[in-house]
């Protein structure tokens, strides 16, 4: 099984789970079959008892279970069917792990965040990568795992885990991904990499080191600007992704396709020759179609929550 990582830094918001279930769309155009993680790092059990201004949509799978919106968009783009324990909340950890302490699992043990938090995650991520969710026999070749929020002291417990886990599944299995923002100030019209760099400086620092940067921007970057994160986030330039503004959603499969982000992926998974090349000729027709229509229609749309985009986000993409 191979792992990829995609973390967020500076803001959140960036488009990391469009980002993931692209990254998703891309190794299965490649041959791959790919399964997906995402993870919660809030204190609630799952997103069923949140409010939907506060969190966005509560996506319902079909097994019952109450899970972040991004899932959604994993099924969506990669057409799977995912559980609920595809969705992991720092509630359903801590859970978990005092049931095991009341049942006497841990032999009498002081039940402490290392090992026993770190140990769990990285249990849960085993299991749960393990079970098929494209209507096939057997686990899948690839799991995408999205870290929500971005890094600070509430995801400090998965990143410990996650830092043991590459270690764990060896450095040909385990690639992350970090999403970051490269502002455009208006006044000069330059790209700003410092956020950037501070973001990749605190992963590091928590163990966590990138192999790949997908930098949000406005446009495309500038090669000098990519030659500077490059030289201080210690990433080559090939792989530095801009993830520029686009008309639509659908662009962004064929975005990381054009700058080669599948052989960047390849390359350190060690799976490079073992795939074929993506073509996506059904993400470029719809990409196409959506960029034709110019005639607005107006749909009405009785809601709740309506004062919130993400409220019901499965309904207006």
């Amino acid at each position: 099984m191979k792992y990829v990582l995609v973390t967020g830094g500076v803001v959140s918001g960036l488009g990391k789970g469009v980002t993931a279930s692209s990254i998703g769309v891309l190794l299965k155009a490649c041959g791959l079959r790919v399964t997906c993680i995402k993870i919660d790092p809030y204190l609630n059990t799952d997103a069923g008892t949140m409010s939907p201004f506060e969190h966005g949509e509560v996506f319902v799978l079909d097994d019952g279970g109450e899970v972040d919106l991004d899932l959604g968009n994993y099924e969506r783009f990669m057409d799977i069917k995912l559980t609920r324990d595809n969705n992991i909340t720092t509630g359903k950890i801590y859970q978990s792990v005092i049931d095991k302490e009341r049942k006497g699992d841990y032999l009498g043990k002081t039940v402490q965040v290392v090992p026993h938090i770190t140990d769990e995650i990285q249990d849960w991520i085993e299991r749960v990568a393990m079970i098929p969710v494209d209507g096939k026999e057997g686990p899948a070749d690839v799991c995408v795992i999205e870290l929500g929020g971005t890094i600070d002291i509430e995801s400090m417990p998965f990143i410990e885990a996650l830092g043991q886990f590459s270690y764990r599944v060896g450095p040909g299995n385990f690639c992350l991904i970090h999403v970051s923002l490269v502002p455009v100030l208006n006044v000069v019209g330059e790209q700003k990499t410092k956020p950037t760099q501070h973001s990749v400086r605190g992963l590091r620092g928590q163990g966590l080191t990138p192999n790949i940067l997908a930098c949000r921007s406005t446009v495309a970057l500038d090669d000098n600007v990519k030659g500077k994160l490059s030289q201080f986030c210690h990433v080559p330039e090939q792989n530095i992704i801009t993830l520029y503004d686009v008309p639509n959603i659908w662009h962004i499969p064929l975005l990381l396709r054009d700058q080669k982000a599948h052989e960047a992926i390849f390359k350190v998974l060690n799976l490079q020759g073992t795939t074929k090349e993506p073509l996506l000729k059904e993400w470029t027709s719809r990409a196409e179609i959506c960029d034709g229509l110019h005639e607005p229609v107006r749909i009405a749309m009785v809601g709740k929550y309506t004062g919130l985009s993400d409220a019901y986000l499965s309904i207006l993409k």
